[in-house]
């Protein structure tokens, strides 16, 4: 158990910082571009939406490398396990999108909410940033 909660921290640690050094990256480098405005705005949220996914895969090969038989409810029959099906419960839960086709049995519940929460706080981190620099950027 203690394992599984060094993991954890060590993957909502990795992923908070690897969106912090996007977003400073992206303030940093978007006002330099020798673009339109406009295109710099979409240059930091494909940037940002760049990071999104990155951390996604992060805690998807987390589920893959984590899972023991047991790990997953699937409700439909289709999980096998695999990377993709890992991906696509990431992709589900850090979006807190939940369809509830698959679920988490185990101490991967934990790790699961805590992508849930995550998730729900980089992507409200994002909606900030993008209207700093919509307010930066869109100034006429």
């Amino acid at each position: 158990m203690i394992l599984i909660f060094i993991i954890n921290s060590v993957l909502v640690g990795l992923a908070v910082l690897i969106h912090f050094e996007a977003l400073n990256y992206l303030s940093f480098i978007s006002p330099r571009l020798h673009i339109q405005r406009r295109l710099r705005v979409l240059f930091a949220l494909f940037g940002a939406l760049a990071a999104h996914v990155v951390e996604i895969w992060m805690f998807a090969f987390a589920y893959y490398f984590l899972i023991k038989p047991g790990y997953f409810g699937d409700l439909l029959g289709h999980f096998d396990k695999s990377l993709m099906d890992c991906s696509y419960f990431s992709f589900t839960t850090y979006t807190s999108l939940g369809f509830g086709d698959v679920h988490p049995v185990g101490e991967l519940r934990f790790l699961a909410g805590l992508e849930a929460l995550t998730g729900l706080v980089l992507i409200a981190w994002t909606a900030s940033f993008m209207f700093l620099e919509m307010q930066k950027l869109w100034k006429y």
